[in-house]
């Protein structure tokens, strides 16, 4: 398809970095990574230039990953240059805009709102931090952006997402210079 064609003539451009290629108004994605293609799942409602809480896009742009997480009561240790935690159950990521905390890791119990990353779904047995409004936060702007695993690609609420085995794959590979870089398509 052209969304593919399009992603693998622009490897040579973006070398180690992960690139996505999405579309606005869809949750469809190419995850592009030294030279080969995956599948993945965007935000629901696609891609936006202006990330707002709660809008289920994900947001155009070049950003860095920051930490890994997983599950070790279902996963092991992910192999990846990046720092790695083992989530535990009381982990959470405060999503309330009117916390001091807004768009950080937080250990529960935590009252203002949270997503809470230890649960019965399969979507944060491994996941990695997107480096997005996280330096400065601004709050408002997006909260808990992660790159994650699917097992149906649906769209997501903001995050990127694979299946299992295609993140294993890419996380053993990046390198502490990769930027992961989401940018549209718009089939021109």
């Amino acid at each position: 398809n052209m969304l593919l064609i399009f992603a693998l003539l622009l490897n040579s451009v973006y070398g180690s970095n992960i690139t996505v290629f999405g579309q606005k108004g869809s949750f469809d994605c190419i995850l592009i990574y030294l030279n080969h293609s995956f599948p993945c799942s965007l935000g629901q409602n696609g891609l936006t230039e202006n990330k707002q809480e709660g809008d289920g896009c994900s947001p155009i742009g070049e950003f860095q990953l920051r930490k890994a997480f997983y599950r070790a009561d279902r996963i092991s240790k992910p192999n990846t240059v990046l720092e790695v935690d083992q989530i535990l159950p009381n982990y959470g990521w405060c999503d309330d805009v009117a916390s001091c905390n807004y768009n950080e890791f937080v250990t529960l119990p935590f009252k203002p709102s949270h997503e809470k990353l230890w649960f019965d779904a399969p979507y944060y047995d491994l996941m990695a931090v997107i480096g997005y409004n996280d330096n400065p936060v601004l709050n408002g702007d997006g909260s808990a952006i992660f790159f994650h695993v699917t097992e149906n690609y649906g769209g997501t609420s903001g995050c990127v997402a694979m299946n299992i085995n295609d993140l294993q794959w890419v996380l053993a590979r990046i390198d502490i210079d990769s930027f992961f870089i989401i940018e549209e398509n718009d089939g021109k």
